[in-house]
């Protein structure tokens, strides 16, 4: 049994098309989730060695694992992410920081 998900498509270089294909694939008799490469160029249509497999058996606590990972984990520091205020909102009175913050330096910025 083959079914694709979805596709992504990661990009062009030189020629080469690449996307990436989810898919629930058997394998060897075994049914799993199959995230792969697919590449589309002049010498070779299809997949390739870059890709991972789920085991049937594992796919619910990879969809766990998944579904844990939110957009604040994947924001750079270009991009703010919903969960963080914009610096003018977070900025501070200079009179309301403590000078002796907890931070284990003392005033030679030694431990």
């Amino acid at each position: 049994m083959e079914k694709d998900i979805g596709k992504i498509m990661k990009g062009e270089y030189q020629g080469t098309v690449t996307e990436i294909v989810i898919g629930v694939r058997e394998y060897n008799g075994r049914k799993g989730v199959d995230i792969r490469e697919y590449t589309q160029s002049e010498q070779y249509t299809g997949p390739t060695k870059k890709g991972l497999r789920i085991p049937a058996d594992k796919f619910e606590e990879f969809k766990t694992m998944i579904n844990s990972v939110n957009s604040a984990d994947l924001a750079t520091a270009d991009e703010p992410s919903q969960e963080t205020l914009p610096v003018e909102e977070v900025k501070q009175p200079a009179e309301s920081i403590n000078q002796e913050d907890d931070a284990g330096i003392d005033e030679d910025g030694l431990m």
